[in-house]
């Protein structure tokens, strides 16, 4: 029973997943320079609710409707997440898969390691909020690292900055959008979470 409670549970938050992907302006919320998402709030919330593996489960889902977003509906920036974009000269490659996924399923993966850390010390809905602001923040950087990392001039072209200006610009990105990011999650997560106990047991 316990099992199919899992597993039920996982199906639940995948449905969520897909359905926040697919309806328009709720997953995505276009910024021009960027997308901001509320695809982490599921897969923040598996990690917590089921573990490591199956936040890193939810997060592949996430990164998947990344991939598919960014090739069927593109941005100046859809090269960072889709390698069957480009932009001019600027193609997509294998590091775009990695920027696509990777992040996404550490969301949740770090999710799951962080929030049985403090069962010792913190009450449920406090570790909640730690693994939600640790597990969003986790994406934004990984996102923005990845682009500073493999697409650093093509990146800076597209925002129409220099490239000595990339570094200052990211950190903007993450204090801004990244930080948004970790409220929403801090807020909306925990509340996910104690829903789905409350049908778990």
């Amino acid at each position: 029973m316990k099992k199919m409670k899992r597993f039920t549970t996982l199906t639940l938050l995948i449905t969520i997943e897909i359905i926040v992907a697919t309806v328009p302006l709720l997953g995505y919320i276009p910024l021009g320079f960027i997308n901001a998402t509320t695809l982490h709030l599921p897969v923040i919330a598996a990690g917590i609710l089921l573990g490591r593996k199956e936040g890193a489960i939810v997060g592949f889902v996430f990164g998947l409707s990344s991939l598919i977003n960014n090739t069927l509906s593109p941005n100046i920036t859809s090269f960072l997440f889709s390698p069957f974009f480009s932009l001019g000269g600027v193609h997509g490659n294998f590091a775009s898969l990695l920027i696509a996924f990777l992040p996404r399923m550490m969301c949740g993966y770090l999710a799951g390691v962080i929030y049985p850390l403090f069962q010792k010390n913190l009450n449920s809905h406090l570790r909640a909020v730690i693994a939600s602001i640790l597990g969003s923040f986790s994406n934004t950087v990984l996102v923005m690292s990845g682009a500073a990392v493999f697409f650093a001039e093509a990146y800076a072209s597209a925002q129409g900055i220099a490239v000595s200006s990339l570094i200052t610009f990211i950190i903007g990105v993450v204090c801004t959008n990244g930080v948004a990011e970790c409220l929403v999650a801090a807020l909306i997560c925990p509340i996910i979470v104690k829903a789905f106990h409350k049908v778990m047991h």
